[in-house]
């Protein structure tokens, strides 16, 4: 397998600047600290309620509508699309170093398939909005098949998976359709039902998720996420058509140079703003529209997944782009810390599911269900601060933090000093 990997496309390694890694981990900083600012609605509230409102288990004020408008348009899908883009360059950095040694990929391989424990684990004992498993599959899938091709074939898979998944996901605009629309239709009033039952279902499944929280035990709740979300485990891979290409894209601009300043032509920071703005008012477009027709499930899910499929892609690019640029300038105690929470993003992703798991459950603080949109806002800034205040002084004593220290360990099979 290594021979077929090993192909005469791949690059020859080259040194590794400090500055690329710096860039790659202020700009994870700022993903890890926006996914909080996502996640923390599926935390603190039934699942469903990370895009449709009426899960809510508290009113959803008029003001807290236009919140939701905000978040989809500057949030939403943006920072998991950041963090997708910085795992496939940290994918290929990884190999960089690895080759650079004379290792192979079997040891990229061993890495990932770690992280998909811990994804695993996580799913099920913690918090089942969990990516690292599906990042450990799409992972894998890159590392076998598309690590060692030139910069051009990978650039040209990334766009063809990614239309692909423009077309699966458009599925769900026909959902949308069919839920939505009054039919006369036999069939499409079939079709109808069956998919308005399917959305109470996931309703009930999160009043269950509710009662359970603030009246069940740990044990309930795991037990719970085994019995009636095991399958969600491998429906994950429904959204690889969008992962593991932007997988591919950050491979691409990983090894032009964007992250250490080698790839930098003089319209580029025009064109990220063209590409952030017009991905932005499509995605406003889409989301007023939502909000017009009275955000039901089915038209959030579209809006969610089908929808903004290539408005997203738009924003995300340009979003990179524009914070790799602007990275080695942001000097400064803030941009510093901001470093140091991408640094030890695993640890700060990880550790805010722990966290949230006690604040929201009963065998906790007990406040699962009690925060509308406004309340939640403000745990994330208070979580915001913890992951600046603690990141920083961690890695000034220790070489890595915590999690990223056990997964190293698990990788290479021994015991690093963590220490400085």
């Amino acid at each position: 397998m290594d021979q077929d990997i090993a192909t005469p496309d791949r690059p020859q390694p080259v040194a590794v600047s400090g500055s690329r890694i710096t860039s790659l981990d202020f700009i994870r900083g700022i993903a890890v600290m926006g996914i909080l600012a996502a996640n923390i609605f599926a935390m603190g509230q039934p699942f469903t309620a990370y895009m449709y409102p009426t899960a809510f288990t508290v009113p959803h004020s008029a003001a807290e509508g236009w919140m939701w408008v905000a978040q989809f348009v500057l949030i939403d899908g943006k920072m998991r699309g950041l963090f997708s883009l910085l795992f496939g360059a940290g994918l290929y950095l990884f190999m960089e170093k690895t080759w650079a040694k004379g290792g192979t990929v079997w040891l990229q391989i061993k890495r990932l398939l770690w992280l998909g424990l811990f994804g695993a684990i996580h799913f099920f004992f913690i918090w089942r909005g969990d990516i690292l498993f599906l990042y450990a599959l799409c992972g894998l899938i890159a590392v076998a098949i598309f690590i060692g091709m030139s910069v051009r074939k990978q650039l040209a898979f990334g766009i063809l998976a990614y239309i692909v998944g423009t077309l699966l996901y458009g599925s769900l605009i026909a959902m949308q359709f069919v839920a939505d629309t009054e039919v006369d239709s036999a069939v499409y009033g079939q079709m109808q039902e069956e998919l308005l039952q399917s959305a109470e279902e996931d309703l009930q499944d999160g009043r269950l998720e509710t009662q359970i929280r603030q009246d069940g035990t740990y044990g309930d709740y795991v037990a719970h996420n085994f019995s009636a979300h095991t399958g969600d485990l491998a429906f994950v891979m429904f959204f690889a058509f969008e992962t593991l290409p932007l997988m591919l894209f950050g491979m691409v601009l990983y090894r032009k140079g964007l992250f250490d300043g080698r790839w930098r032509p003089r319209s580029l920071g025009a064109w990220a703003w063209v590409s952030l703005l017009v991905g932005g008012a499509l995605t406003l477009w889409i989301a007023l529209a939502t909000k017009a027709g009275g955000i039901t499930y089915y038209g959030s899910l579209a809006a969610f997944v089908g929808w903004t499929h290539i408005p997203r892609l738009f924003m995300v690019l340009g979003l990179v782009i524009l914070l790799a640029i602007h990275a080695p300038t942001a000097g400064g105690w803030l941009s510093d810390r901001i470093t140091a929470a991408g640094r030890a993003a695993f640890t700060n992703y990880l550790g805010t599911s722990i966290v949230m798991l006690f604040v929201f459950g009963n065998w906790g603080l007990d406040l699962f269900g009690r925060f509308g949109r406004t309340e939640l806002y403000l745990v994330v800034l208070a979580s915001w601060f913890v992951m600046l205040l603690w990141s920083k002084p961690w890695l000034d004593r220790f070489r890595f933090g915590p999690f990223e220290w056990a997964w190293r360990c698990l990788t290479y099979g021994r015991v690093f000093p963590i220490r400085r």
